[in-house]
């Protein structure tokens, strides 16, 4: 059995417990929905059918008033209308007869209603005014009575046995949530072990290659790794240990010493499948693996401008980075899959994320620059597929999104009528809870709008003085209801800037709004521009609890919410705010303290650059 399998095998069990928690939470939600569709089919209809047979028997008693009054043509009309649909709502009561004692009550009903018909006739059929009151009085209005009685009890029953069922698939509800979490539970936990122990067997080999290496990278040369079977792990022994008898001979002269170093350099980075370019201090081309010869077309040999015959996009992805190690900056960390670099070979094009390290010599400096060019396709394709999708959704959900809106609010402002304080309140949460969903949605189309390219900046020169205070106004309303005050300095040298002020605002007022939630009661939020020489600093300073060291790194990363932030959001604001920021041409960051609160800032250049497609 060759170690995939083993390892698919040691998989198994988690699969299979995985199965079974599917097929009970199947079977059991089937039970739960069954229950309460039964509630639906055996007693809704009733208490449908009572109460539209009590409206049209209280229709037929104000007909029968009508003519008592003198108004006899404008009553026998309002009657006539009403029998047939209390017959109807009769009909379906008896063919939906499902509690005990539902049968009796709606025999009465039918016997009640017959006679209150017979009498409702007699009393029609009066010859003079007197007669019909006397016969209304003494006949109609007490059956009228009784009929409406039996409805209401057949309601009442139909309403107990509602109640009564409600009540029972809430219990059944709380039984199944126990069982499922046992099942869980329990196949976690058998999973979990068999995983486990099989896994821990499948491997057992790889603990006797890793003695050998040690053993080896001691200085051991004679380690050899005793592995049985026929599988990867034990050819890879049997190779560790025909490389173990080579270094052994290798070692015993001088000339083995010196190719062993070679040898196991070239052929580490030869072994990775991501093209490896190393440069010198001055910037010259060192040495290169195989992945850079055949996707980048680099090699030693041939002199002059070595990366002059590299691609253009290539070319300059190689000499950034380079740029950026050598001037002792550190390493180079991509911000993301969007600075992937794509080039095109035979077998299609392929996506490379360029990385960067230092090379440090024995003193500490820098003596060369080493630089990956990871590739990233499937993983960009994966994103890309996941943007589209957010993207999707976020449009789907707009335009019913709206409609619900507009339909809380007409509700609301009782449009289609009033409303009472409770119903008021319902609705006012509704209402919150639909505008921070729109917040939400409109966030995702904007970020789909930024991954895709298509963030269209329009720089104008506009006053900074202007631009804070409007974001201040916009976000008083919010400091006042928390107890914390709004602030702003704006430095004489940065009276004006060039920047899209739409997009800048949203930046401020998304890093301002923060500031407020975080800051308590009696705290200061402020907002700082000063001019740092070419550029504009702006600083957004608060009093509230500050961010964790270990968050900081994460706070810009796209739907990342620390933890015991307040509800609502989609941890997209900072994202959003870095894209726009870089788009401008800037740079955006935080410096931050716990318990001592954070300051958020952002630069741009005194005379902002329109990035297309940041």
């Amino acid at each position: 059995m060759t170690l995939r399998q083993r390892l698919l095998l040691a998989q198994a069990p988690l699969a299979l417990a995985l199965v079974l928690v599917g097929v009970v939470a199947v079977v059991t939600l089937a039970r739960l929905g069954r229950s309460g569709q039964r509630i639906l089919q055996d007693n809704y209809r009733s208490v449908l059918a009572t109460q539209r047979m009590s409206e049209q028997l209280e229709r037929m008693d104000s007909a029968a008033l009508f003519v008592v009054a003198g108004e006899y043509e404008r009553g026998l009309a309002q009657q006539a209308g009403q029998r047939q649909g209390f017959e109807s709502e009769l009909h379906l009561q008896e063919g939906n007869v499902t509690e005990p004692g539902e049968e009796e009550s709606t025999r009465g009903l039918r016997a009640g209603w017959e006679r209150y018909l017979v009498a409702y006739d007699a009393f029609l059929a009066m010859p003079t005014q007197e007669e019909r009151k006397a016969a209304y009085f003494h006949g109609v209005e007490p059956l009228f009575l009784e009929v409406k009685d039996a409805a209401s009890a057949i309601l009442a029953l139909n309403q107990d046995a509602m109640v009564h069922k409600s009540e029972e698939l809430r219990r059944q509800s709380d039984r199944v949530n126990t069982l499922m979490v046992l099942a869980v539970l329990a196949a976690f936990g058998v999973g979990l072990f068999a995983s486990t122990s099989l896994t821990h067997r499948a491997l057992r080999p790889v603990s006797v290659l890793s003695q050998a290496v040690r053993r080896l990278g001691k200085g051991d040369y004679s380690a050899r790794a005793v592995v049985e079977g026929q599988d990867e792990i034990a050819q890879l022994g049997q190779d560790f240990n025909s490389m173990a008898e080579a270094l052994q001979q290798y070692r015993r002269s001088s000339l083995g010493e010196l190719l062993q170093a070679q040898s196991a350099s070239q052929a580490a980075i030869d072994s990775l499948p991501d093209p490896v370019v190393v440069f010198g201090s001055d910037g010259a081309l060192l040495n290169v693996n195989r992945s850079a010869e055949d996707v980048l077309k680099l090699s030693l040999e041939g002199g002059g401008d070595v990366l002059g015959r590299v691609l253009p996009e290539a070319r300059e992805v190689l000499e950034r980075v380079r740029g950026h190690v050598l001037g002792g900056k550190g390493a180079y960390q991509p911000r993301g899959y969007e600075e992937a670099v794509r080039v095109t070979l035979a077998d299609g094009d392929r996506w490379l994320l360029p990385r960067g390290s230092p090379v440090y010599g024995e003193t500490g400096e820098v003596v060369g620059a080493t630089v990956i060019l990871q590739d990233v396709t499937r993983l960009r394709r994966f994103d890309e597929l996941k943007n589209d999708l957010v993207a999707t959704v976020a449009h789907e959900f707009r335009t019913p999104l709206t409609s619900l809106r507009m339909a809380v609010h007409l509700v609301a402002e009782g449009v289609v009528g009033p409303v009472t304080e409770k119903q008021a309140d319902l609705l006012f949460a509704a209402r919150e809870d639909c505008e921070r969903l729109q917040g939400i949605v409109d966030d995702l189309l904007d970020l789909s709008r930024i991954q895709a390219g298509q963030l269209q900046l329009e720089v104008r020169r506009v006053s900074t003085e202007e631009l804070v205070e409007s974001v201040l106004d916009s976000q008083r309303s919010s400091a006042e209801e928390r107890g914390v005050r709004l602030s702003r300095r704006v430095e004489l040298d940065a009276e004006s800037v060039d920047v899209d002020p739409d997009r800048l605002g949203l930046v401020l007022g998304n890093l301002v709004g923060n500031g407020v939630k975080h800051t308590p009661a009696g705290g200061e939020v402020e907002v700082r521009v000063a001019r740092e020489g070419t550029r504009v600093r702006f600083e957004v300073r608060d009093s509230g609890e500050g961010i964790a060291l270990e968050q900081q790194a994460r706070i810009f990363e796209k739907f990342y919410r620390a933890p015991g932030a307040p509800v609502g959001g989609a941890g997209l604001g900072l994202s959003i705010a870095k894209e726009i920021v870089q788009a401008h041409g800037g740079e955006l960051g935080v410096v931050s303290t716990p318990g001592r609160g954070s300051t958020f800032w952002f630069t741009l250049p005194q005379q902002a650059t329109l990035v297309e497609g940041a």
